[in-house]
Formats: structure tokens, C-alpha cells, sequence
């Protein structure tokens, strides 16, 4: 039997692979104690997701920035 070739998509110039389009809406209130678990105790599936890109709204980007330089003084 002869062998079969199999056609692979050349990898992206960036090194990533292309991810499919998000198509799930989820609230953050269920998201985000799922991934402070996987985080926390290490699950190493969470670890494929990291290069992922979240989508958020301008108001909570804004909060997330503001609380990234957020320094509470002694």
C-alpha cells in the first residue's frame, strides 16, 4: 500500500497558529473563578489559552488599566 500525503496549513509568519473566531458569549462572573482555578492549581490546558485574545468592553479595559498601575501606598 502506497503511503498518503498529507497537506498541513503552513504556520502563521507570527509563529501562532490561526484560532477560530470566538462564537461563545460568557459573563465574567462565570469565567473568571474557572480560571483563577486553572491557574491556581496549575492545569496545564489553561496554558494553551494564554497567547488567546479576550475581548472586553472599553469601561472594564479602562478599570483593568487603571487598576494595573494601582499601587496601595504603606
Amino acid at each position: 500500500m502506497s503511503a498518503r500525503l498529507r497537506v498541513y496549513p503552513s504556520p502563521r509568519k507570527d509563529g501562532r497558529a490561526s484560532a477560530p473566531e470566538p462564537t461563545v458569549r460568557i459573563s465574567l462572573q462565570d469565567l473568571l473563578p474557572l480560571v483563577a482555578l486553572g491557574q491556581r492549581d496549575n492545569y496545564l490546558w489553561l496554558q494553551d489559552f494564554l497567547d488567546d485574545e479576550v475581548c472586553v468592553t472599553e469601561d472594564l479595559y479602562e478599570v483593568l488599566q487603571a487598576f494595573r498601575r494601582y499601587r496601595p501606598s504603606a
